[in-house]
């Protein structure tokens, strides 16, 4: 070791990128934004407007997340072990940005006058082709963030500029969607407003995408390259993931996200159906609950790198969960045992104090998981001498969306189940029955509570903390100086 300098070791691993970098880095945070809140009407769109059945809503969203979930993996292997002079992350990206717009715009336009089967049929095929565009740009995007720094903090603090740009973004949305596209009484259950606001929020991603390619491409091609491999992927992708689950801490982490985001994708699609019909909420208080959220989150962002400091990610992140499941379980109790049910305004400030609960401690998670997952990525490489971002957050990225679209179908489900009326979402100030409120009620909130506590229950285990992830980066740092040290060419000896 004495034989490698200190310089050496410096060229070998990224303490952290300059500031436009990281700004531009965040931008593909503000598409991921726009895609994610647009997506979320969807459930509503098909259900409640167009009128198409919950169970097939849902089944159609069910096969589009596990498709796009089931190519995550591929997309992975191919951004780890891409060789190019742009790195091996921008050109997926760059791929991923026109195609992302194309399908979103498409999901938000179905031909009018279709019958129920082909409009499951558009449904399915526009939701794998979207959800597997998206992939393109988003694994090798967040792979890409796990390599931009080493340190155990600053990499909560890059995490914490794209979630920043992502919520502000999502503000922009939100109330272009509330105030704008959906205004006034029974605009969201208008048919004709979801085609213009698809295409809109499209050419938006396009735009946001786009710009965060150009700004970190140069970068990325600075990153450490990894060896070239021989097999095709097909060969060894099953091994490759074989060797990721041999890492406990992945399987901490990949196991609780996938029990987690099953409870918010059941919880999160039945969110407009709860606030429309249970809370009376018009679409202008719709979205400052929604800044409310949003809000929590911004508080929470900032305060997570210097509780970072202080805890373990960790426990950072058992405390954001915990606070999630109370704003999930209170305020519908409170509701169904009759203390208190508010409507409209007096509702929307209550339900607006709750999520901004919620979001301060989504705030915490957003920061810190992904922190997580690249220090677990950095001990593979510790264990297994092989990076493997790209798999990693393929993993992370599999556990979302096939959770979610568990979570998806089991709302789709549930709606049938309770006998939700299907035309009640194009008869605007329609009555339902307290039964069926009080089941919407339970199932949006403190079902999805119980299932969210098994996720912190698998999660807490997960023991790489700031020791062993610095020992992780001294090692890490110390073989790649010594394998560029032993690269260099040997000097001719002088005349004797």
């Amino acid at each position: 070791m004495s034989a490698v300098s200190d310089a050496a070791a410096s060229q070998v691993a990224p303490l952290g990128p300059p500031r436009r970098v990281k700004f531009a880095y965040s931008l593909g945070g503000a598409g991921d934004a726009l895609f994610s809140t647009a997506v979320g009407f969807i459930f509503f769109y098909y259900t409640a407007v167009l009128g198409l059945s919950g169970t097939m809503v849902g089944a159609a969203l069910f096969i589009g997340l596990c498709a796009d979930a089931a190519v995550d993996p591929f997309i992975g292997s191919w951004s780890d072990n891409l060789q190019s002079r742009f790195g091996r992350r921008a050109p997926l990206m760059f791929a991923g940005a026109p195609l992302t717009a194309l399908g979103l715009g498409l999901l938000f336009s179905p031909p009018e006058g279709l019958p129920p089967t082909m409009l499951f049929i558009w449904l399915a095929v526009t939701s794998v082709a979207v959800r597997a565009f998206i992939s393109l740009f988003w694994v090798p995007y967040l792979a890409l963030g796990a390599e931009m720094a080493d340190d155990y903090v600053e990499r909560s603090r890059i995490v914490a500029w794209r979630v920043v740009v992502g919520i502000l973004t999502s503000v922009l949305i939100t109330a272009l969607a509330y105030s704008v596209f959906f205004a006034g009484e029974g605009g969201l259950q208008s048919p004709e407003r979801y085609p213009a606001f698809g295409w809109s929020v499209a050419a938006l991603v396009l735009t946001a995408m786009t710009l965060c390619c150009l700004g970190i491409y140069k970068f990325a091609a600075t990153l450490p390259r990894v060896p070239s491999v021989d097999a095709s992927m097909i060969s060894r992708l099953p091994g490759e993931v074989s060797e990721i689950l041999r890492n406990r801490s992945f399987r901490i982490l990949f196991f609780s996200a996938v029990i987690f985001y099953a409870a918010v994708g059941a919880n999160g699609t039945l969110n407009t159906h709860s606030q429309l019909f249970v809370w009376k909420l018009r679409p202008e208080m719709m979205q400052f609950v929604g800044y409310a959220y949003l809000a929590g989150i911004l508080v929470g962002i900032p305060v997570t790198p210097r509780l970072t400091q202080r805890l373990e990610k960790r426990t950072v992140v058992l405390v954001g969960l915990g606070l999630v499941l109370v704003s999930w379980v209170i305020l519908p109790l409170v509701w169904v045992s009759g203390l208190y049910r508010p409507e409209g305004a007096a509702s929307a400030v209550l339900l607006a104090a709750n999520s901004a609960m919620a979001g301060i401690g989504v705030g915490f998670a957003m920061i810190a998981y992904p922190s997580m997952m690249a220090d677990a990525a950095d001990e593979h490489e510790f264990l297994f001498r092989r990076r493997r971002e790209g798999l990693y957050f393929a993993g992370l990225g599999f556990a979302a969306k096939a959770a979610s679209g568990v979570g998806v179908l089991v709302a789709g489900l549930a709606l049938d189940a309770l006998r939700f009326p299907r035309e009640a979402g194009r008869a605007v100030g329609v009555e339902l029955p307290a039964d069926v409120l009080t089941r919407l009620l339970l199932a949006w909130g403190p079902g999805s509570a119980l299932v969210a506590l098994v996720a912190m229950v698998l999660f807490a285990p997960y023991a790489v903390g700031r020791l062993r992830q610095q020992e992780i980066s001294t090692e890490i740092r110390r073989r790649r100086a010594a394998d560029l040290a032993s690269d260099e060419p040997v000097p001719s000896p002088g005349p004797t």
